[in-house]
């Protein structure tokens, strides 16, 4: 029950804040600008709806580490327990498959892209288009088949025993 109430109030806070310190933090730079007066009703309005929004952000944050430590202090005191569980899984799970789609996206850019001076050279070129070095020895290689990271002059991989171009 608890853990619901901050979670909730932790939301409300925050859609209120990222609104109004918005707003605040645009209205305080106009004014301190000059192209805007402070001393308006509606300016005045707007900066108190920031101070507010920024002091139930904090609330927020603030209740989120209570309800944070009451749960750490005993977990299966609470039954909202196995759910966390399960977003936790479901977390790792996700960062796992970005970690896979980072480091595939880190290979895609190894290829082509030049020892000497880094440029990022078509696929199949031999000689970088921008410093004219040559591309065989170009960076890190990787498997054809497994996508592992083979030293250079390799001719099998070491994961999966593939042939690769030489």
């Amino acid at each position: 029950m608890a853990n619901d109430l901050f979670g909730n109030l932790g939301n409300i806070g925050n859609l209120g804040g990222n609104l109004g310190g918005a707003l605040g933090g645009i209205m305080g730079g106009l004014a301190k600008s000059g192209l805007v007066q402070t001393d308006t009703p509606e300016v005045k309005m707007l900066t108190a709806q920031a101070e507010l929004a920024d002091m139930r952000k904090k609330e927020s944050e603030l209740l989120s580490e209570i309800g944070r430590a009451a749960y750490e202090r005993d977990p299966g005191e609470w039954p909202q327990d196995s759910k966390l569980r399960l977003i936790r899984q479901n977390i790792a799970v996700a960062e796992e498959e970005l970690n896979a789609v980072k480091q595939a996206q880190e290979q895609a850019d190894a290829k082509g892209r030049c020892p000497n001076c880094g440029h990022k050279n078509d696929e199949g070129v031999k000689f970088c288009q921008e410093c004219g070095a040559s591309l065989a020895s170009a960076g890190p290689k990787y498997c054809i088949s497994c996508g592992a990271k083979l030293d250079t002059g390799t001719r099998f991989c070491g994961e999966c025993g593939a042939k690769q171009e030489v």
